[in-house]
């Protein structure tokens, strides 16, 4: 392991936390308001089915607790990165849908998109919450 990459670890470990900390708000806020409104209210405010708005509601919800949960409690902290790699997708639909409905806010989910997308790779590959970027190098005296 060479030493110029030590360094880097820790620092890419706490952008991706508060990465996920952000993205949990965001996903917890759109999900929770998904699952507060009424079904007809969300079918008339989209395209898409009251019903499948709901759906993805629970998703959002359960993706942002996957986003934190597992790195806090460090139980099954590989959730990590599948929760962030299935928000991916449910953000490449709000991206396309984005674009259709109201392209003058399309960078707003190409950002939570991206976001998303870090934190997924971040976490399988770069700093993964399984204990491995979190130790230190071996003290020797």
């Amino acid at each position: 392991m060479s030493t110029t990459t030590e360094p880097r670890k820790p620092r890419v470990h706490v952008w991706l936390w508060i990465v996920q900390g952000l993205l949990a708000a965001v996903f917890l806020f759109s999900g929770g308001s998904k699952l507060a409104t009424p079904i007809q209210v969300l079918a008339e405010q989209s395209h898409l089915s009251g019903g499948f708005m709901k759906f993805i509601g629970v998703c959002e919800v359960l993706g942002a607790l996957g986003l934190v949960l597992p790195g806090v409690t460090h139980i099954r902290p590989g959730l990590t990165p599948l929760a962030a790699a299935l928000l991916v997708i449910i953000m490449i639909g709000a991206t396309v849908n984005t674009a259709i409905v109201l392209p003058s806010v399309l960078p707003l989910p190409v950002i939570v998109l991206l976001l998303t997308a870090f934190v997924a790779y971040g976490r399988s590959r770069l700093a993964p919450l399984d204990g491995a970027a979190r130790t230190s190098p071996p003290v020797t005296r």
